[in-house]
C-alpha cells in the first residue's frame, strides 16, 4: 500500500514522543511504502532538522505554519496578490469565507450532536456539497416547518470546501485571508445576531490576530501536495491518508478524500482539540497574550474542524479512553473508534525490569537501603510537585527514613535558539494558535506563568523551607538529578534510584513516565488524571489530584509493605509488557492498514448528491463482500479483454447469474483517473477509490539506497517552483 502521514509539529523532526511512534510505525511496517507530509510549528522546530528516514518512505514533504506565507518567504515562487485575484474570484472568495466566518462565530454548546441530528453517525459524513442546502427541505423525515437542524454544521464545511476548490484553481488561499475584506467579513460575523458573547466584544487587534491564524491554519489547502496542476501526483496516488491529529494536518487528508476518494484515517494520543484548550488557558494567565475573542473564535475552529474530520474519517483510533471520550465528546461515532495504545520500547529498562521481577520470600525486605520515591519527568506547573512535596512532608512524619529523589528530564525547547521571524513568535511560544505538543500524551510541559526554568527554582525554594539542610554525612531527604549525570545516567538508573515511583500531575494526557515505570518493575502511585486509571489497571494506587493527603497515604502504604511493593511492580511490568509495547503498536496498525485496503471501493465510497433520497441507507455499501478485490485482482484484466474466463472467476459466476461482487473484476471504476489533467478542476463529488495494487499504471518502486531529499511545498507555486532541499 501506498500509505501518506499527515503530520503536524512531529515526525520527521527530530524531536518528540509523537516524532518517536511515527518512526517507529514506518519502520515495523516496512512492507508498506509511505510519504511523509509534514507540518512545522516554529522556526525552532525546522532547527532541529529531519531525522534520518527509513527506505520505504518514498519521499517527505514539509511546509511552515509559522511565519508569513511561504509565497512572500523564498524567492523563485510566485507571490499571488489580493489584487491578482479576478473579480469572480474575489465573489466566490467573500461568499465561502463568509459561510466558514458565520459558522465560526456562532453559538454552539460543545457537546456531542450539537449540531443537529445525523452529525457523528453513520450515514452522515457527507460533505457539504452533498448535502441538501435549502433550509425548508424536509430530508429523512425532519419536518419541514423548521429548518434541519445539520444546515448549521454543514456551513463550515460548505465554506472550508469551497476555500479548497478555490486554492486547487488559484493557487493559493494566503493573499486573500489576509486582505481586508476577510477582515470585514470577519466583523460583519461577529456583529450578526446568534454570535457568541466573546466574538461580540473582538476589537480589531482581535481581527486581524484571528484572521493571521486562519491563515496558518488554513494553509494546507494552498500546498502543492494534490497532484492538480500536474507534475508530482501527490496524494491523488495515496491509498490511504493516516492523519495524526484532527488538526491542520487533517486538512489535506480530508481534501484527498473528498477529491480522490482516498480512505482517511485519523489517530490521536494527545485530541486536537484538549490541546488548544490547555494552551489558551496556559497563555490567559500570562502577560502579552491575546484577549478572550481570539480564544474564543480560535476555539470555536478548532471544535467544528476537529468535527468535521471525524465526520468524515473511515475510522479514527484514539491513544486511550481518555482521548475516546474527548472525541466522541466533539461528535466522533463510537462506531469508528478502536483505541490503539502508544507503543514503547521496553528494552533500554529490561536489566531493571527483570531484577525487580524476582519476587522477595513473603514478609521479607525487598532491599536494605532507605525506603525511596522517585519521580522522573520535566518539571512544570502541569506536574505540580507541589502537591508532591507537601506529601513527602507527611510521608517523614510517619516514616522518618524516606527519601524523595526528583530526577528532571531536560527540557528540549531550552537547546533550540529563538525564533526571530517577523510573526512567528506567537506559535513559537505555542499560544494559542499552535497549541499542542510534540508529545502524545498531553500539552507541552512547562507552560504557564513560571516557565520552566522559574519552576524548577521554585520548587527547589519550597524543598529548602520544607526540608532545612541535613547535617554533613547525612543524606538530604529531597535530592534534584539531572538525567544524565552520575547518579541517573539513563532512565533505567532514575527509575532504580527508589522503589515506588510517583506521578503527581494535575493535568495529563498519557502519563508515559507511568509506563517506563511500569516497564522498570516499579510500583507506582499516580493521581487520578487523563489515561493514569487505564494504564495502572489494578497494579498500582489512584489518588485524586492535588490532594497532599491521600499522596501521603497512598505512598506510605507501599513503603511500609515492600513485599506489596514488589508484587506490584511485578504485575505492573507484565501489564506494560502485554499493552504498551512497540510491536502491539504496529501490529494493530498492519491490520487496521489491511483492513481499509480489502475494503471494497464502494464500502469506502461517501454517497453522491443525486443519492441524497438513499442517505440514511448505509448498508447497501456495507453488504459488499470482504476480499472482494484481491491483490491479484488486477490480472483478470487481460482475461476480461478476451473474454476468458476461470473456473470460480467471480465475472464468469456474475455472467451465469450468480450474485454481482463489486470491483471483482479489477477494473478500475470510470469515476476516478489514475491522473488529473493539468487545470483540471477537482469533482463535486467523492469517486470509487482503488488501490494502488489494482492499478497497471503503478510505477516502480523508489529505491532508498540514501538518505530521501526534504521538499518544501509552496504556496502558489507551479510545478518544480519553490521547492528547497
Amino acid at each position: 500500500m501506498r500509505i501518506a502521514l499527515l503530520t503536524e509539529g512531529g515526525y520527521p523532526y527530530v524531536r518528540g514522543e509523537s516524532a518517536l511512534w511515527c518512526d517507529r510505525l514506518v519502520r515495523g511496517l516496512d512492507g508498506h511504502e509511505f510519504a511523509v507530509y509534514a507540518l512545522s510549528r516554529s522556526a525552532r522546530q525546522e532547527w532541529t532538522g529531519c531525522r534520518e528516514v527509513p527506505p520505504n518512505v518514498a519521499r517527505v514533504r514539509t511546509a511552515p505554519l509559522w511565519g508569513p506565507e511561504p509565497a512572500a518567504a523564498y524567492a523563485g515562487v510566485r507571490r499571488l496578490t489580493w489584487g491578482s485575484y479576478g473579480r469572480r474570484e474575489k465573489q466566490r472568495f467573500r461568499e465561502c469565507f463568509e459561510v466558514l466566518a458565520e459558522a465560526v462565530c456562532g453559538a454552539d454548546p460543545d457537546r456531542p450532536g450539537s449540531d443537529g441530528p445525523g452529525r457523528g453517525r453513520p450515514g452522515a459524513d457527507r460533505s457539504a456539497a452533498e448535502r441538501p442546502a435549502a433550509a425548508g427541505a424536509p430530508e429523512g423525515g425532519i419536518s419541514s416547518a423548521r429548518p434541519p437542524a445539520p444546515a448549521q454544521a454543514d456551513r463550515f464545511a460548505a465554506g472550508l470546501y469551497g476555500l479548497a476548490e478555490l486554492a486547487a484553481e488559484r493557487g493559493g488561499l494566503a493573499a486573500a485571508l489576509r486582505s481586508e475584506s476577510a477582515v470585514r467579513i470577519l466583523e460583519s460575523a461577529c456583529r450578526a445576531p446568534g454570535a457568541m458573547p466573546a466574538a461580540h466584544a473582538a476589537q480589531v487587534c482581535d481581527l486581524l490576530a484571528v484572521t493571521d491564524k486562519l491563515e496558518r491554519a488554513l494553509r494546507p489547502l494552498s500546498l502543492d501536495w494534490y497532484g492538480q496542476r500536474g507534475g508530482e501526483a501527490g496524494l491523488s496516488e495515496a491509498d490511504l491518508c493516516h492523519a495524526v491529529g484532527a488538526g491542520p494536518a487533517a486538512l489535506p487528508g480530508l481534501w484527498a478524500k473528498r477529491t480522490f476518494g482516498v480512505p482517511l484515517l485519523i489517530t490521536e494520543y494527545g485530541v486536537r482539540l484538549r490541546e488548544h484548550y490547555l494552551a489558551s488557558a496556559a497563555g490567559a494567565v500570562a502577560r502579552g497574550v491575546v484577549g478572550a475573542p481570539v480564544r474564543a473564535l480560535l476555539a470555536s475552529f478548532q471544535r467544528r474542524l476537529a468535527r468535521e474530520a471525524y465526520a468524515q474519517a473511515h475510522l479514527i483510533t484514539p491513544g486511550n479512553t481518555h482521548a475516546r471520550r474527548w472525541q466522541e465528546r466533539c461528535g466522533a461515532d463510537g462506531a469508528r473508534l478502536r483505541t490503539v495504545y502508544p507503543g514503547m520500547d521496553p528494552t533500554p529498562f529490561d536489566a531493571v525490569g527483570e531484577q525487580a521481577a524476582h519476587l522477595p520470600p513473603p514478609g521479607g525486605p525487598r532491599t536494605t537501603g532507605a525506603p525511596t520515591l522517585v519521580w522522573v519527568g520535566t518539571p512544570g506547573p502541569a506536574k505540580d510537585l507541589d502537591t508532591l512535596l507537601y506529601a513527602f512532608a507527611r510521608v517523614r512524619e510517619t516514616v522518618p527514613t524516606a527519601r524523595l529523589r526528583i530526577v528532571e528530564r531536560a527540557d528540549p525547547r531550552g537547546t533550540r535558539p529563538v525564533d526571530r521571524t517577523p510573526g512567528a513568535s506567537a506559535d513559537a511560544d505555542g499560544v494559542p494558535a499552535a497549541g499542542g505538543t510534540d508529545r502524545p500524551g498531553g500539552p507541552r510541559e512547562g507552560a504557564g506563568e513560571l516557565g520552566a526554568g522559574g519552576y524548577r527554582a521554585h520548587c527547589r525554594a519550597l524543598a529548602a523551607r520544607l526540608f532545612p539542610v541535613a547535617p554533613p554525612g547525612v543524606e538530604s531527604a529531597v535530592a534534584f538529578e539531572e538525567l544524565g549525570g552520575a547518579a541517573a545516567p539513563t532512565l533505567a538508573d532514575a527509575y532504580a534510584l527508589g522503589g515506588v515511583a510517583v506521578l503527581s500531575s494535575a493535568v495529563e494526557g498519557f502519563p508515559v513516565p507511568l509506563v517506563e515505570a511500569m516497564f522498570c518493575g516499579r510500583a507506582v502511585v499516580s493521581t487520578d488524571v487523563g489515561a493514569a486509571p487505564e494504564v495502572i489497571g489494578g497494579t498500582g494506587c489512584l489518588v485524586p489530584a492535588r490532594d497532599p493527603r491521600a499522596l501521603a497515604d497512598a505512598c506510605v502504604a507501599l513503603l511500609r509493605d515492600p513485599a506489596r511493593a514488589a508484587r506490584l511492580g511485578a504485575a505492573a511490568r507484565a501489564r506494560a509488557l502485554e499493552l504498551f509495547t512497540v510491536r502491539q503498536n504496529v501490529e494493530a496498525f498492519r491490520g487496521i492498514y489491511r483492513e481499509l485496503a480489502q475494503r471494497p471501493a464502494e464500502a469506502l465510497r461517501q454517497p453522491a448528491a443525486g443519492d441524497a433520497g438513499n442517505a440514511g441507507d448505509a448498508g447497501d455499501a456495507g453488504d459488499a463482500v470482504p476480499l472482494a478485490r484481491t491483490p491479484e485482482s488486477h490480472l483478470m484484466r487481460g482475461r476480461a479483454a478476451t473474454g476468458a474466463r476461470l473456473p470460480g472467476d467471480p465475472a464468469a459466476d456474475t455472467a451465469a447469474g450468480g450474485p454481482a461482487v463489486p470491483g471483482a473484476d479489477g477494473r478500475r471504476p470510470a469515476g476516478r483517473s489514475g491522473r488529473r489533467a493539468a487545470g483540471a478542476r477537482p469533482a463535486a463529488g467523492n469517486s470509487p477509490h482503488v488501490p494502488s495494487w489494482a492499478r497497471p499504471d503503478r510505477g516502480p518502486r523508489e529505491s532508498a539506497a540514501g538518505p530521501h531529499p526534504v521538499e518544501r511545498a509552496a504556496v502558489g507555486a507551479e510545478p518544480g517552483e519553490g521547492r528547497t532541499p
